[in-house]
């Protein structure tokens, strides 16, 4: 019919999730944003971890548990009872995809690893995510400061040499969650085409490895070990944060043409023809010197003066916002950054949206997230049934 409005894409699927805290929520809201339906796991006495996880709060609830939880349905569940244990096995009978982020080996006591759901539900998408694999490390806990530490990332994160910094989110247990709904989709591209089921594993260790990127490629290809840089690019400059009359101001230069436009900018188009400067090469390799003489000229004007001066000029700087100002940039830009759900008959809940835009089947937002166990009677009736 024209005009009707398609299914959302994960239409249909349905996701046991048996994940806690962020990686496994993560991915597993992702799903739900893009119609799947999720239905968490938790534990009666408490549930997930990040419901404690506070200040700050939001109507009585941690806004960190709230952060990655919306569409989904919560069914409270103790593994160690019968009843409860049967339920959680047939839930994950009935599932396409189960996520789950325990110890390897701890969900199979229950009937609930890999093996035993695929032999009652051979096209099942199952999803492992640990810290360090089910090998070697599989004792090892798995919290995403650790793995910032002994993964590299706070090696090359600081402001000097011997001053490592881990990132102001968890940032590897993000990375990781996206991986691993990546994975649950291209298993479930798989299965529709063959009919079978499939294990992801995926681990924060390998991931942050990954997302290390061109850091970890200059060690795997170079041999190159790098350290703490502060602010500046091993490979680009000018790439770091400068200071302007009032504060920081990034400028973030990717190519001789953007310097050349930036040097006018400044009102010295010379320092394009000096030699030091003339290549990214060369100005990698004098980036002290560079760093000086764009300081003394940054100094004149404000980090918003410069912003709105050399942007059209097509020079890639911005100022350093605070998160508020962040999300005043993205709404002046239309870029919606904020989900409003219905707070089912308290105050609206104002969250993140998801960043990915779809033109015929955009992520949808229409349950808040779940209270402890909030939908324990529906869930188990139809277990039951």
């Amino acid at each position: 019919m024209s005009g009707a409005v398609p299914p959302l894409p994960l239409s249909g699927v349905l996701v046991a999730d048996f994940g806690r805290v962020l990686a496994a929520p993560y991915a597993t809201m992702l799903l739900a944003d893009l119609g799947a339906d999720v239905i968490k796991v938790e534990h009666p006495a408490g549930g997930d971890d990040t419901r404690a996880w506070g200040p700050p709060h939001a109507h009585g609830e941690a806004t960190y548990f709230l952060s990655v939880n919306r569409n989904k349905r919560s069914v409270a569940l103790d593994l160690r009872a019968e009843a409860d244990r049967r339920r959680a096995v047939e839930l994950a009978r009935r599932a396409d995809v189960l996520f789950e982020n325990f110890r390897p080996g701890t969900l199979r006591k229950y009937g609930l690893g890999y093996d035993e759901v695929r032999a009652a539900n051979p096209g099942v998408v199952y999803c492992s995510i640990t810290g360090f694999g089910s090998g070697p490390g599989a004792a090892l806990p798995g919290y995403d400061l650790l793995i910032q530490a002994v993964g590299g990332l706070m090696s090359v994160t600081g402001a000097a040499p011997g001053e490592p910094v881990k990132t102001g989110a968890a940032l590897v247990d993000v990375l990781t969650g996206l991986h691993a709904a990546v994975g649950v989709l291209a298993a479930l591209r798989h299965r529709d085409a063959t009919g079978e089921g499939q294990l992801i594993e995926v681990d924060l260790l390998t991931t942050l490895l990954s997302s290390l990127v061109n850091q970890s490629a200059g060690y795997t290809l170079a041999g190159r070990v790098p350290g703490i840089m502060g602010n500046r690019h091993p490979s680009i400059a000018p790439y770091e944060v400068y200071r302007a009359k009032d504060g920081p101001l990034v400028i973030a230069v990717g190519n001789d043409r953007q310097f050349a436009a930036l040097c006018r900018g400044l009102g010295a188009p010379e320092l394009a023809a000096d030699a030091r400067f003339a290549g990214n090469a060369d100005r990698v390799a004098h980036v002290d010197e560079l760093a000086g003489q764009l300081g003394e000229l940054l100094a004149a004007r404000t980090a918003a003066e410069w912003f709105e001066h050399l942007t059209p000029l097509g020079v890639p700087c911005g100022p350093v916002n605070d998160l508020g100002q962040a999300f005043d940039l993205a709404d002046r830009l239309g870029l919606a950054p904020r989900a409003t759900l219905d707070g089912d008959g308290g105050a609206a809940l104002d969250l993140v949206a998801n960043p990915i835009s779809l033109s015929r089947t955009p992520p949808r937002y229409d349950r808040r997230p779940p209270r402890l166990g909030e939908h324990t009677g529906e869930i188990a009736d139809w277990l039951d049934s």
